[in-house]
């Protein structure tokens, strides 16, 4: 097929995707809010402004990409399985953190020290689930024939066995993009900007659009209720979110995955030492699309 028919279904199915995902992420969200699992107030929680919010935006959210990525044409198999089993798993390990965590430990100095004290936080148990599931669905695209090993893109770029290299850096950016924008859901809406600049980046890469095309839509859909402040991403949602993004990066060559996994470890690095709220509000620019669509406030407390 030429180049201009695979662009064509590469578009096809990047809008089917993203139609799907956001009329299932509506759907489901309004359903959810009717008849919440448990009961609504197991889902309530208090924003950054001690006002009442719901996290029932984030399983919403990944059932839309889920369902997103399940119908998009032009995906192969393998790819459909792995951003689902991404997704899924994500989502229902940050879903437990959500509803059973008690929030005494955060970043991963806070359960590896909670760990040292024999103690088992939910958080831990999470960022295991996370990484087994990463590596689950890296290894499962790796039945689409392997990823390109080399500098250069394209399909004679592809291997009979994906490597242990490749399978590790795969997993890595499953695995850290899961937790690296759930880092960003602080503020109203930044999760998803962060998933939006990240989709961005991808978008040169041939394929990576109508991979990231469904968890973007699920997450833009329900975008005027989280920078309305009435719902949150979660961690059942921005984990879900990052980790089916996570996948669409795996069709990057080698040399763009490894630069991506870099920025991913170095970010995840500096927020255990580093407020992010803080910087964003320092630079004019990053304060300025943080602010984008928000409710404007005169104390920002830094998170």
């Amino acid at each position: 097929m030429s180049r201009a028919g695979n662009r064509d279904n590469g578009l096809t199915g990047a809008v089917v995707a993203a139609g799907g995902a956001a009329l299932a992420a509506r759907l489901s969200y309004a359903l959810l809010r009717a008849r919440p699992p448990g009961g609504g107030q197991a889902w309530n929680r208090t924003n950054h402004r001690g006002e009442a919010i719901t996290l029932l935006e984030g399983p919403a959210v990944a059932i839309g990409a889920i369902a997103g990525a399940a119908l998009a044409p032009g995906i192969g198999q393998p790819e459909k399985a792995a951003m689902i089993v991404a997704g899924a798993g994500a989502a229902a390990f940050g879903g437990y953190d959500d509803l059973a965590g008690d929030g005494a430990s955060k970043g991963f100095r806070g359960h590896l020290g909670a760990l040292r004290r024999g103690e088992l936080t939910t958080g831990a148990v999470k960022l295991a689930g996370i990484g087994a599931t990463g590596l689950a669905a890296a290894l499962i695209a790796a039945r689409n024939g392997g990823r390109d090993t080399r500098d250069g893109a394209g399909c004679s770029g592809r291997t009979p066995v994906l490597s242990a290299a490749d399978a590790a850096i795969n997993a890595g950016l499953i695995a850290g993009g899961a937790n690296l924008v759930n880092l960003f859901d602080l503020r109203p809406g930044r999760a998803i900007k962060v998933a939006i600049g990240a989709t961005g980046l991808l978008a040169p890469v041939p394929g990576t659009v109508t991979l990231a095309a469904a968890p973007l839509a699920a997450a833009a859909a329900l975008l005027p209720d989280d920078l309305g402040e009435r719902a949150m991403l979660g961690d059942a949602g921005a984990n879900a979110i990052g980790a089916m993004l996570g996948v669409a990066a795996t069709a990057m060559p080698r040399r763009a995955r490894l630069a991506a996994l870099a920025g991913v470890v170095g970010l995840t690095a500096a927020s255990e030492v580093v407020s992010f709220t803080r910087v964003i509000e320092r630079t004019r620019p990053l304060h300025w699309v943080d602010m984008l669509g928000r409710r404007g406030t005169r104390a920002d407390p830094p998170g």
